[in-house]
């Protein structure tokens, strides 16, 4: 019996160290549009792109959120962020696309063609594109895991989440169940500190920021 106790102790640790964790670290820094400090740049998170080209309702929201973050002059230039092979939709590709037909600039969107999650965003968005702060956009149960990565590996983040899709979606409860999960491959991939994909153009978001 004292076995099975202390393998249910160690198997909530497991799990819910990671999300006491991740909490912690996104302590009021999950905001809305308006609660949001401005800053040079705005990360939107990829999701799930139709084959047409139209993007899910989840990615819609984050795109339409963006929107609001660059009329309202909070956020200069918006980094798509997103998996931009064939067999992914061209995800980036068709973000850009969707915020350029919403009335945002096209030299003020800078795609991330190699955001294949979280992890690989936020470290590209250092490593590769040279930021140090930026907002997070996302739906907000994933955006404590975002920025939670985003600090973690020296990117100060704040999130802007978007509830609307709640409202509409079957789905939401059983997204936000699968983040205890993801938090558990956050802390191995900041432990190993996994290197992603590196490729892209350095120069990509200071350029925009110059138009």
């Amino acid at each position: 019996m004292g076995a099975l106790f202390a393998l249910a102790g160690l198997g909530a640790l497991t799990v819910g160290g990671p999300a006491l964790w991740t909490r912690a670290m996104a302590h009021e820094r999950n905001l809305t549009a308006e609660q949001a400090p401005a800053r040079d740049v705005a990360i939107i998170f990829g999701a799930e792109m139709y084959p047409s080209g139209r993007p899910s309702p989840y990615l819609k929201a984050r795109l339409d959120l963006g929107v609001t973050l660059f009329n309202d002059g909070k956020a200069k230039v918006l980094l798509v962020s997103g998996d931009n092979a064939p067999e992914h939709n061209r995800e980036s590709t068709n973000m850009k696309r969707y915020l350029v037909a919403q009335g945002v600039p096209a030299d003020r969107i800078v795609e991330d063609e190699y955001g294949l999650d979280t992890y690989d965003t936020c470290v590209r968005a250092r490593e590769v594109f040279g930021l140090t702060e930026a907002l997070l956009v996302s739906q907000r149960y994933h955006l404590h895991r975002a920025v939670a990565t985003c600090r973690a590996i020296g990117v100060d983040a704040v999130g802007v989440g978007d509830i609307s899709v709640k409202r509409t979606s079957k789905r939401w409860d059983d997204f936000a169940q699968r983040e205890l999960g993801a938090n558990l491959k956050m802390v191995w991939d900041l432990a190993t500190r996994r290197t992603p994909n590196l490729d892209g153009d350095p120069d990509a978001v200071s350029s925009a920021l110059r138009r």
